[in-house]
């Protein structure tokens, strides 16, 4: 997968979701303070690229070229998969130079679209540091922070009728579906417990109301009794590959 890395103006051509260059990895750099996405899972839909906010600090007192990167990895750390397709990365901001300690700020772009990526990339990642030394060499080493990568999922709401009369009966449905990375298209989620919420006129929050389980197609449907006018929405909370996510509201009149 062809991907690009850029730091202080200079691109240098890696490649990601494959084997990691060849070179002997060396000691003598260590990264620390990683946090990448805020620790929060990164979730992909299908056609926009994905841009991840990255923090380190890297420590060394050897010579080093423009390259500084951490990324998602799994597999073997010098055989296995990388996972983006460009990194912006800032340059060295100086904490201790003495020490060789310097604090990076990175942005790793992940492009649903490449012909390399793909459903089986979702799930449990870890976290590699790299850095180029002098002589075509390099160092890279786990960080210890996984990562989850996962599919974009949504929900639709609909609530009707508008308006219903008090108690009446109400029907919600909806309709969760989940980004399919091979196809490029969201397509319906079978089997998703899916949290029905009202939040009623004037109040602030919503509750849960019910549980309802998605069909074969990914439609959610259920029937409840009009009592207070208010609002209406489907939640998912996600799962190890999929993100969570909420529809809209829909706002019912009940007279």
């Amino acid at each position: 997968m062809w991907s690009a890395f850029m730091a202080g103006g200079a691109a240098v051509a890696f490649t990601a979701v494959s084997a990691v260059p060849a070179g002997a990895a060396e000691g003598g750099v260590s990264f620390s303070n990683v946090k990448v996405n805020g620790g929060k899972p990164i979730v992909i839909g299908v056609k926009e690229e994905v841009v991840v906010h990255a923090t380190y600090r890297m420590t060394t007192k050897l010579r080093y070229d423009p390259g500084v990167v951490v990324f998602p990895y799994r597999g073997g750390l010098e055989s296995g998969d990388q996972l983006w397709h460009a990194i912006d990365s800032s340059d060295c901001k100086v904490v201790n130079r003495a020490k060789g300690i310097c604090d990076f700020e990175e942005w790793l772009y992940i492009d649903p679209r490449h012909p390399d990526f793909g459903n089986k990339d979702a799930g449990a990642w870890k976290t590699a540091g790299r850095v180029w030394l002098a002589g075509d060499r390099h160092d890279i080493d786990d960080v210890k922070v996984p990562l989850q990568i996962k599919r974009a999922t949504r929900v639709t709401v609909n609530a009707s009728p508008e308006p219903v009369r008090k108690g009446g009966t109400l029907t919600v449905t909806g309709k969760v579906t989940r980004a399919n990375w091979d196809t490029h298209t969201y397509q319906g989620y079978a089997g998703r417990t899916v949290s029905l919420q009202f939040k009623a006129a004037g109040a602030k929050a919503y509750t849960t109301v019910r549980k309802v389980k998605s069909n074969r197609t990914g439609v959610l449907r259920t029937t409840l009794k009009a009592t207070r006018s208010g609002t209406w929405r489907w939640v998912y909370y996600g799962n190890t590959t999929s993100g969570a996510t909420a529809s809209t509201g829909d706002y019912v009149v009940v007279r």
